[in-house]
């Protein structure tokens, strides 16, 4: 039996009811028009908009933040049966039974999704005026950033898979343009195109998936799929359960389509902290939850959901120990917590709704890092080498602050924003498998041990930095964005589990089950605590008591593995490529030699033949009566010699 298994249950007895999208409600379309609109302008009209179109930028984002506040207070004014709004736009597609409507859906799962997009986006569109002040190109940098917001909120209020899928490619294009925006950079270019490719990778999954929901159901539509999940066979949700794995592995840099995050990190920092921290990544996670009744009527695609989220976490963490780039160890981080969000969703209703919890709070002390990791760099000459950091506390003090306000979140030191999402899931992943709940307790020890690491090396310890760089604050317009990150880091998780607040909004959609434990509730969270404790003392005494070596050592040879993202590029190359490469070469071999050849071949010898069957064709009269006499003469020979 599968360490894992356990119980089928379903998401909810029954599906929320949908109301169609009147009053303030039907202002929901503002929400991706805004800030396409944005994008629209800043990368059609060119340079005449340089001088303005950071602002634009920025004004459509936040545009549709205060939509978004708007659309979040008139939900609450609904009972929780009648929150769930659909906006019929227009008809898309009709063919047949097939029939795709562009609706949108807000309900509480997707304005979850909304408010961190808009909110968290606009934040960082602000840090970028500053941080971005000095590029030529900071009016297209902006409109690539409103068309990845504008993509995103699509992606999270399209009402069927097909329009979720335009929106999943359209974050896909954004995340390429952003991650190369510096293509001039070899390093950028090539990271870019990495990142193209292995999303490519997973969209396969969600084609398939969409596909074989028509199949299966004959619609695409979240009523029409996820409504009749429950009666279709175990092997078809299976099959589409796992194509879905496959797309949010991709999307949400999961083992075994993680290798594109860590060299997405050349991209400019903004990027990092929207994309690779607060949104993108988690439109796998959104994916698994919104299609959780397909999970919960196959036990197998919940526990391979299970074993990916767990073996990344472990790989994320277990990379980010070994980076001395800080954005790359961050970008560790980000694999390693998407791993427990994945994880989480996998447990089913025990834990779709601690999985989008933990989500929620991840983006706001990710971003918070991300954004502090670039004041940094703003200060340190656009250097990223940790070991060349060391004592910035006393040169960069509110970017210190901040930046502890986040590391204390992931840690999950009470009462920070970690503790009550990260040991929710502890929780339930030990009331659903002990293997599982191992697995979160021990990379709570890690992430404290790498993440402590991060922060000694750049704050604590000796100064390191060389005489040509002179540390300083960042700008306030860089800093203020900070500061809204870091109090939410602070301060959001204890409110919104007041009462189990943020679980209660989200019941309707995802369900809800109470983790039942074998043991007291009370031991988890004192048990991670310790082990937090554990890793962040045996990180801080050599890095922020001891000298920090300029040059990292040889290292033995887990962390040489971890430095080299655990050869995960090396699999890719030796798996994939390779082969890849030799069977294209065997296939132009076999094209030119066989194919081209029997071609070829043919020709040349109906050519052969003609050419001499030409010869006996000489026009001459007598050469003809000759040929006439010839063939007379073997007639009579042929018939003498029957009679013979």
């Amino acid at each position: 039996m599968s360490p894992f298994s356990g119980a089928v249950t379903h998401a909810a007895e029954a599906a929320p009811a949908v109301t169609a999208a009147t009053g303030t409600f039907q202002l929901i379309w503002l929400l991706i028009a805004l800030p396409l609109v944005g994008a629209a302008i800043l990368l059609l009209a060119g340079r005449r908009t340089d001088k303005w179109g950071h602002w634009l930028g920025l004004l459509a984002s936040t545009a549709s933040f205060v939509v978004a506040v708007l659309l979040f207070v008139a939900m609450l004014g609904q009972s929780d049966d009648q929150r769930t709004q659909v906006q019929h736009l227009f008809n898309w597609i009709a063919v047949g039974t097939f029939d795709v409507p562009v609706d949108l859906r807000l309900d509480q799962l997707s304005m979850t999704f909304v408010l961190l997009i808009t909110g968290v986006g606009s934040l960082i569109h602000l840090y970028s005026v500053g941080y971005m002040s000095h590029d030529r190109d900071r009016r297209r940098f902006f409109g690539y950033l409103n068309l990845f917001v504008a993509s995103m909120l699509l992606l999270v209020l399209a009402d069927n898979y097909l329009l979720l899928y335009v929106g999943w490619e359209g974050v896909g294009l954004a995340s390429y343009l952003l991650i190369g925006f510096w293509f001039f950079k070899d390093s950028a270019a090539v990271a870019s195109k990495k990142a193209f490719v292995v999303n490519r990778v997973g969209d396969v999954g969600l084609s398939l998936a969409i596909m074989l929901m028509f199949v299966t159901f004959g619609s695409v539509s979240f009523e029409g799929v996820l409504g009749s999940a429950s009666k279709g066979s175990q092997q078809s949700m299976t099959w589409i359960g796992l194509a879905l794995l496959l797309a949010a592995c991709g999307k949400s840099a999961q083992f075994p389509l993680q290798s594109w995050l860590l060299d997405a990190m050349e991209g400019p920092t903004p990027v990092s902290a929207l994309i690779h921290a607060a949104t993108m990544v988690t439109a796998g996670v959104y994916l698994i939850v919104r299609s959780g009744a397909i999970f919960d009527a196959s036990l197998p695609a919940r526990n391979a959901v299970i074993v990916v989220g767990a073996i990344t976490l472990l790989m994320g963490a277990i990379i980010g120990c070994a980076k001395d780039d800080i954005k790359k160890a961050l970008a560790g981080s980000t694999m390693s917590q998407i791993g427990y969000m994945i994880l989480a969703a996998g447990l089913g209703p025990v834990g779709y709704a601690f999985a989008i919890f933990h989500l929620l709070l991840h983006g706001f002390f990710k971003a918070d890092m991300f954004l502090g990791a670039g004041s940094v760099m703003h200060g340190m000459n656009d250097g990223v080498n940790m070991r060349r950091y060391g004592a910035l506390r006393t040169v960069m003090k509110v970017t210190w602050i901040t930046f502890m306000m986040g590391w204390l979140a992931i840690l999950g030191i009470p009462p920070f924003s970690g503790f009550y999402s990260k040991d929710k899931i502890i929780e339930a992943a030990w009331s659903v498998s002990p293997v599982a709940g191992l697995v979160t307790l021990v990379g709570a020890g890690i992430t404290a041990f790498y993440m402590t690491r991060l922060f000694a090396m750049t704050f604590h310890g000796e100064a390191r930095w060389t005489d040509d760089v002179h540390p300083h604050e960042s700008p306030w317009i860089m800093m203020f964005p900070i500061a809204i990150l870091a109090l939410l880091s602070a301060v959001a998780g204890f409110i919104l589990n007041l009462n189990n607040a943020f679980v209660d909004w989200l019941k309707p959609v995802t369900g809800l089950e109470e983790p039942q434990l074998p043991f007291s509730s009370a031991v988890l969270p004192i048990a991670a605590i310790i082990l937090v404790l554990i890793g962040a003392v045996l990180a801080w005494i050599p890095y922020a008591t001891r000298a920090v070596p300029e040059v990292a050592p040889a290292g033995n040879l887990l962390t040489r593995a971890a430095r080299a993202d655990l050869y995960g590029d090396a699999a890719n190359e030796a798996v994939f490529m390779r082969p890849g490469q030799y069977l294209t070469r065997w296939l132009v071999w076999f094209d030119n030699r066989v194919v081209d050849g029997v071609v070829n071949g043919t020709a040349a010898t109906i050519g052969g033949l003609s050419g001499r069957a030409r010869r006996l064709q000489t026009g001459f009269a007598r050469s003809y009566a000759l040929s006439m006499l010839g063939g007379a003469a073997l007639v009579a020979a042929a018939l003498v010699l029957v009679r013979l």
